[in-house]
């Protein structure tokens, strides 16, 4: 085994093995959770996951800015992108039943750096997708109060910065309070240890989908064709309406597939791993990704595109219809309620996150401390509380969404390298679930998820190569030395 940057865990297939214990051959055992749920819960965790943000926040924000019309074409472009990599994640997950999602499995095909970049990349992914998510929710929650006269000023209800050209520039706001206040509020949760339920999270995505059908029953008779044209806008700019248009408004909503990574984080809890992962990932794939349509054709035509910049873009154009004000609360009590769970997925799963990569020694270890009382990761907890509280009061849902969207496609491009790689290396492990054409599939996901990931960064780079060479900076002064792979290696 190389000692180099490039080492790599053993690779052992461990199709019974309970997730309360260690994969015998690999190193460190998972988390001590029962494996309890089914196919049918991990649809509905991949459900619960994926619609949220993608619909009730950034639909909007791509159709004004970027797509037009069209953003239902960037959602089909984002979900052809997601098949290919939501195969591979299928494979990796029924091979790999553990958590840690793609850093583990990059840890296992790529190498240790590899899996470092992404676990990083993770970081990034769910730490500001909690604040993006928030920001959401402060919008919505402030529109459902001003229904009842109690709504904030708008000093304390949005972004003191927004980012233009790659720079802070002030708005005039002094803090987004609803959306510090909604992480604090979940990351004592968090702290206290709650326990997340399938069954609960059942009724949560229960719930989500019966809003978004009666946002599509009644909003479809006041869909004009005419606010469909023209289709296409007519190029702007770079990434501004047009093709490239389009393209970076996949990009964008690529946000909205953050959920699938979240599935395969609990493959530690499935109790057949190797059948239900697939059906877990790729079912609710499918789904979503019909549901985006769906309802983006249904938004764009209600209200021109123009006008649905906003962070509650659904309720914006339920707004333009008094007949429909009375789903227009429904709608922000339903959204309300629905990016509340999805903040606290991405607030669990955060720690988590730090917690592996903390056991692996990559990280100090005040990550992996868990609270005598609550069992939880409760430092790791704080720290990311505090930091997406911060973000989510004083940036703009654009410029955190692009991050996100853009630390999901270095993971998801990751995931489909890897596959492709371990059928070199370890072809004798078991695979339960096999890519078919891997030689084809897995190139087109990695091609896919790059290009997508390229229509942000140019106005981002400064942003991502910060993080990029910050996280870098961590690894080679402390994680590098303190490998518990490398060292016992």
């Amino acid at each position: 085994m190389s000692k180099g940057l490039f080492i790599t865990k053993p690779v052992e297939a461990a199709p019974h093995v309970d997730a309360g214990e260690p994969v015998e051959g690999s190193l460190g055992g998972e988390a001590t959770l029962k494996r309890t749920l089914t196919a049918r819960q991990l649809v509905a965790l991949g459900i619960g996951a994926v619609i949220g943000a993608g619909i009730f926040v950034l639909s909007g924000q791509a159709a004004a800015n970027h797509a037009g019309p069209a953003i239902m074409l960037s959602f089909i472009i984002a979900g052809i992108a997601c098949a290919f990599a939501g195969l591979c994640y299928a494979e990796f997950a029924a091979m790999l039943p553990v958590s840690g999602s793609a850093y583990s499995y990059s840890y296992a095909t790529l190498g240790e750096v590899v899996a470092w970049f992404i676990g990083w990349n993770l970081v990034l992914e769910y730490m500001f997708a909690a604040s993006t998510v928030a920001v959401g929710w402060s919008g919505y929650l402030n529109s459902l109060l001003h229904t009842f006269g109690l709504g904030l000023p708008e000093s304390l209800a949005a972004a003191p910065f927004n980012v233009v050209d790659g720079k802070l520039v002030a708005t005039g706001g002094f803090i987004n309070l609803p959306a510090v206040a909604i992480i604090a509020a979940i990351s004592w949760l968090c702290y206290v240890g709650v326990q997340q339920s399938a069954f609960v999270n059942s009724i949560i995505v229960a719930i989500k989908l019966v809003v978004i059908f009666l946002f599509v029953a009644f909003g479809i008779k006041y869909v004009s064709p005419d606010n469909w044209h023209p289709f296409i806008p007519e190029n702007q700019g770079p990434g501004k309406f047009g093709i490239d248009g389009v393209v970076r408004g996949a990009a964008i909503v690529f946000f909205a597939y953050i959920g699938f990574d979240a599935v395969s984080t609990a493959a530690g809890e499935a109790k057949n791993p190797q059948r239900d992962m697939p059906i877990g990932i790729l079912g609710s794939l499918f789904f979503c990704t019909l549901i985006y349509i769906v309802v983006s054709a249904v938004l764009t035509g209600m209200l021109p595109y123009t006008q649905l910049g906003t962070p509650k873009p659904v309720a914006t154009a339920l707004e333009a219809y008094p007949s429909l004000l009375w789903l227009k609360t429904i709608i922000e009590v339903g959204a309300i309620a629905g990016l509340s769970s999805v903040i606290l997925v991405m607030l669990m799963s955060q720690p988590r996150i730090f917690y592996s990569m903390s056991k692996d020694g990559l990280l100090p270890p005040l990550f992996a401390r868990v609270h005598p009382k609550y069992h939880t990761p409760y430092r790791g907890t704080i720290i990311v509380g505090i930091f997406a509280a911060v973000l989510a009061g004083l940036l703009p849902i654009g410029f955190l969404g692009d991050l996100v969207s853009m630390g999901t496609l270095l993971a998801f491009a990751t995931v489909s390298a890897g596959v492709l790689v371990l059928r070199k290396t370890r072809p004798d492990v078991p695979r339960p679930f096999r890519v078919r054409a891997p030689w084809l599939v897995c190139p087109l996901g990695v091609v896919f998820c790059l290009y997508l990931f390229w229509q942000p960064f140019e106005e981002n780079w400064r942003v991502m190569l910060t993080w990029t060479g910050l996280g870098f900076l961590i690894y080679f002064f402390y994680g590098y030395r303190n490998s518990r792979l490398r060292n016992s290696a």
